[in-house]
C-alpha cells in the first residue's frame, strides 16, 4: 500500500482504542500505549499503526512525507467539546473583582457577567467577530486542539443569536479546526424579559429559524436557578428534539437543579459541568449513555470545588474534558492546563485525562466514529508532543508541548 505520511520511531503512540464506544469505568484500565511506534496515513485516513513491523505492508515513495518522532509522544488531536467561541470584549475586570472580593467581602467591582459580553457582542459586526474568533482558533490549534464545539449564547435576541451562528458557520471554511455548532439561545435571561417570555421567544422564533436554515446541529440550555428552570429547559429541549436537533445541557454547575436526571430523561448527547450533580443523576446518565463533560478550569478560576470524577468513573459514566473557553471564568485555550487540573484536582490518571479530552470529547460532539483516537479507518488528526511519554504531558505543566499537528492527513504545523 502506497502511503502519504509516515510517523516513525515515536517514543509512545497513545491510540486510545475505542471499541466503537466512549470509554468509561474499567475500560480506562485497558488503554495501552505503543512504544517505538509507527503510524501511516493515506487519503486523510489512518491505514496502519503499530511497531516497525507494519512497514512490510507499506509502500514508501519519494512522495511519502516522513516524520521522525523519536523521543516524542503521538496523540489523537484534542477535541474541545464545550466552547463559547464567538464574542466581543473581555472581562479582566471580573478577574480582578473576584480577587478583591476575597480581600473585601463588600467590594462591588465584579461587573455584569454575561450581560457585559452580550452588550459588546451585539455592538460588534460579523467581520469583527470573525477576526476575533480566528485568533482564538489559531491559539487552540497551536495547543493541539483540532476539532471543537462552538456555542452561540452571547446574543440573547433573535438578530444577534443568528448573527453568532452565521459567524460560526462562516469560520468552518476559513481555517483548519473543525467546528460543530450549538444553539445556546437559552444561555441567560436578557433585559426586558422574564424567563417565561424569553423561553417562548426561543421556542417560537429562534428555534424554527435555526432549524430551517441548518445553522446548528445541537441545542443547549443553561438549566440553573436564576437562569432556566427544569421545566423551561425541558420545554426548550423537547421542542428542539422534535425539530431534529441533537441535545446538550448545562447541568448542575452552581447547584443541584436535577439537570443530570433531566439529561438522562431527554437522552442528551452530553451534560456539561456537573459540579453539584447528585448520585442518582449520575447513575441515570450512565445508564442512558450520556457523556459527562467536566470543565476543571472553571473550578480553578472561580476557586470552587471540582466535579467528582472518581465517583463518576465508579458509576461507569463516560467523562469528557473541555476548556469551556469563554470570556468569564474560562478565558484559556490551553487544553494542557485542563489535563493537569484533571489529574491534580480530580485525581484522574494522565491516560484517563487524555482519553477524556480526545475520544470521549469526540463522542460529546457526535463525532466519535471518526475523531478522537488513532485507529485504522479514522480521520488522521494527529499531534506530536515534545514529551517522552504520555505521563509527562500533564506533569510538565504551564507550557505548550505540541510540536507538530496533522489535520486530515496533512501536516499543517
Amino acid at each position: 500500500m502506497q502511503i502519504d505520511l509516515l510517523i516513525e520511531n515515536a517514543s509512545e503512540i497513545v491510540p486510545i482504542n475505542s471499541n466503537n464506544k466512549p470509554i468509561s469505568g474499567n475500560d480506562f484500565k485497558n488503554l495501552s500505549v505503543i512504544e517505538k511506534g509507527f503510524l501511516a496515513v493515506k487519503d486523510q485516513k489512518i491505514v496502519a499503526i503499530g511497531t516497525k513491523d507494519i512497514l512490510k505492508d507499506l509502500e514508501i515513495t519519494e512522495n511519502t512525507q516522513i516524520i521522525n518522532a523519536e523521543g516524542k509522544t503521538v496523540l489523537p488531536g484534542f477535541v474541545d467539546c464545550h466552547t463559547h467561541l464567538v464574542f466581543a470584549g473581555s472581562r479582566e475586570h471580573e478577574f480582578v473583582g473576584r480577587i478583591e472580593k476575597t480581600r473585601n467581602p463588600h467590594a462591588t467591582t465584579m461587573g455584569s457577567g454575561i450581560k457585559f459580553t452580550v452588550s459588546k457582542t451585539r455592538e460588534a459586526e460579523k467581520k469583527e467577530l470573525i477576526i476575533l474568533a480566528q485568533k482564538r482558533l489559531k491559539r487552540m490549534l497551536l495547543n493541539g486542539i483540532t476539532s471543537i464545539e462552538a456555542k452561540s449564547g452571547y446574543g440573547l435576541d433573535f438578530e444577534n443569536e443568528i448573527k453568532i451562528l452565521e459567524v460560526i458557520n462562516e469560520l468552518k471554511v476559513l481555517q483548519d479546526v473543525e467546528i460543530e455548532t450549538t444553539f445556546l439561545g437559552a444561555h441567560s435571561i436578557p433585559e426586558g424579559f422574564t424567563s417565561e417570555s424569553y423561553t417562548d421567544l426561543v421556542i417560537k422564533d429562534m428555534l424554527p429559524y435555526v432549524v430551517k436554515n441548518n445553522l446548528a446541529r445541537f441545542c443547549d440550555v443553561f438549566c440553573e436557578k436564576g437562569f432556566f428552570s427544569y421545566q423551561q429547559t425541558e420545554k426548550i429541549l423537547t421542542e428542539a428534539k422534535k425539530q431534529g436537533m441533537l441535545l446538550k445541557l448545562h447541568a448542575d454547575q452552581l447547584s443541584d437543579s436535577e439537570a443530570a436526571e433531566l439529561s438522562a430523561k431527554l437522552g442528551v448527547v452530553s451534560a456539561d459541568h456537573l459540579d453539584h450533580a447528585n448520585d442518582s443523576g449520575i447513575k441515570a446518565m450512565a445508564k442512558k449513555g450520556v457523556i459527562g463533560v467536566l470543565l476543571p478550569t472553571i473550578s480553578f478560576a472561580l476557586d470552587t470545588h471540582y466535579p467528582d470524577a472518581r465517583k463518576m468513573t465508579e458509576f461507569d459514566l463516560p467523562i469528557a474534558l473541555s476548556t469551556d473557553f469563554n470570556p468569564g471564568a474560562g478565558y484559556s485555550e490551553s487544553i494542557s492546563l485542563v489535563l493537569t487540573l484533571a489529574c491534580i484536582k480530580m485525581k484522574m490518571l494522565p491516560i484517563e485525562a487524555i482519553a477524556s479530552a480526545t475520544l470521549n470529547s469526540a463522542y460529546a460532539i457526535g463525532r466519535g466514529h471518526d475523531l478522537g483516537s488513532l485507529e485504522i479507518g479514522k480521520q488522521a488528526d494527529i499531534i506530536i508532543l515534545d514529551a517522552p511519554n504520555h505521563n509527562y504531558i500533564p506533569y510538565h505543566y504551564g507550557i505548550n508541548l505540541v510540536e507538530k499537528i496533522v489535520k486530515k492527513g496533512k501536516v499543517i504545523i
